[in-house]
């Protein structure tokens, strides 16, 4: 008796393995594969006389392409959500390469957004001759605080000895980075000034640089990230936007660092209610990386965090992390620090002793919808999870 099942194939990897499994000739694979990815693509604000343009066309190819029902009379714009395998966007990109109306721009971004989407390795190239191998699998950065006031270990390490201990243990539970943090962010926190910030992380990273490990700076202060730097460590966690110190972006550039850029509406419109979530937010990180990018850091040195609890309600901290994939399309590595926060605390009405299992159930699903690096406190048992969930993701047959 034949047992018939649905497949999901995610990429161009799971859809090779699934042709290999039934024994397709190896020469029919290059025309099979575009076949076998169905993208959804959602193009945001096209004029209404380009959006007909991409529907007919993309219609023609055999795909679809859903617009308002407004956008027939011609004004204004229309969102599309483009539904297609890879080979009809591909035919559509080459037609789109033809037309006017911005079409020729919007067929590049298309390819890049397409290709963005497809698994892929990033080696990040850190200060003082270490690099990060990212997309083989997930990487821990486990959290140092050294402060009194955050919302879970405030207080702990106050004293260099114990977070020098700490940063050790960690690094032998799994973390593949320590990120070192002198100035809480929490809620309603009263962020500790210049000097403050630096009595705390510098006298740490001066003791953890001549070991064996990957040392990130948790700060928006330029002038704390440059002696940080200076004194051995490898990487910066920028969770101010790129408004809180307009020097940190320069100083990383001129130390040749990679930098982690997280969204944080706090910061950036934090007066305007989002209009579509998962698209402002990926439209305001790219804003970032491109300004980033002009002010000197490489491409490849850029690492992006969509900033969960960061002026998110729980309710779309939940949807960031169901659609996180979406945010592969910006091409760059993605960070997810979620560990203990406000969200799973409201969703499970836990206190913050209590968001483990919490914490880790985000992990998991974090993963599996493309974070490269998670940030956390629970090392030894994250690293077990991000094994699991790894060994299950890269599971090809």
């Amino acid at each position: 008796m034949a047992y018939h099942h649905a497949v999901f194939l995610n990429n161009a990897q799971e859809v090779r393995a699934a042709l290999q499994t039934i024994g397709v000739d190896d020469g029919a694979y290059a025309f099979l594969i575009p076949k076998g990815i169905f993208r959804w693509v959602k193009l945001k604000d096209i004029p209404c006389r380009a959006a007909n343009i991409i529907k007919q066309e993309m219609l023609s190819k055999g795909g679809e392409a859903a617009v308002s029902r407004h956008s027939l009379y011609g004004e204004g714009t229309t969102d599309v959500l483009l539904m297609g395998t890879l080979k009809q966007y591909r035919l559509l990109i080459k037609k789109l390469r033809l037309q006017p109306f911005g079409l020729r721009q919007l067929a590049g971004e298309l390819h890049d957004l397409l290709e963005n989407l497809e698994p892929r390795l990033h080696r990040v190239q850190l200060c003082h001759g270490k690099s990060l191998e990212l997309g083989r699998r997930t990487l821990i950065m486990g959290i140092l605080n050294l402060t009194p006031d955050s919302f879970y270990d405030g207080g702990r390490y106050n004293r260099a000895e114990q977070a020098v201990k700490w940063a050790c243990e960690m690094w032998e539970q799994g973390a593949d980075i320590i990120d070192i943090g002198g100035a809480s962010t929490r809620p309603q926190a009263e962020i500790a000034g210049l000097d403050e910030e630096l009595q705390r992380i510098l006298p740490v990273v001066k003791l953890l640089a001549n070991r064996d490990l990957v040392l990130s700076i948790d700060t928006f202060r330029g002038a704390v990230a440059q002696q940080c730097l200076e004194a051995g460590a490898h990487m910066i966690n920028n969770i101010g936007g790129l408004s809180l110190d307009p020097g940190l972006i320069p100083t990383v550039a001129g130390n040749k660092a990679p930098v982690v850029l997280m969204h944080n509406r706090l910061q950036i419109n934090a007066d305007r209610p989002y209009q579509d979530l998962i698209a402002d937010i990926i439209n305001e990180l790219d804003i970032m990386v491109k300004d980033t990018i002009a002010a000197g850091i490489p491409a490849e040195q850029i690492i992006i965090d969509p900033g969960l609890g960061f002026g998110k309600t729980p309710a779309q901290n939940r949807l960031l992390i169901k659609h996180l994939a979406a945010f592969k399309g910006l091409g760059k590595p993605l960070l997810l620090a979620a560990s203990r926060k406000g969200f799973i605390g409201q969703t499970l009405n836990l206190e913050v002793e209590e968001r483990l299992e919490g914490s880790l159930a985000v992990l998991a699903m974090g993963i599996l919808n493309g974070a490269d690096i998670v940030r956390v406190h629970d090392v030894k048992a994250s690293r077990r999870v991000a094994d699991m969930v790894d060994a299950m993701k890269n599971e090809n047959g």
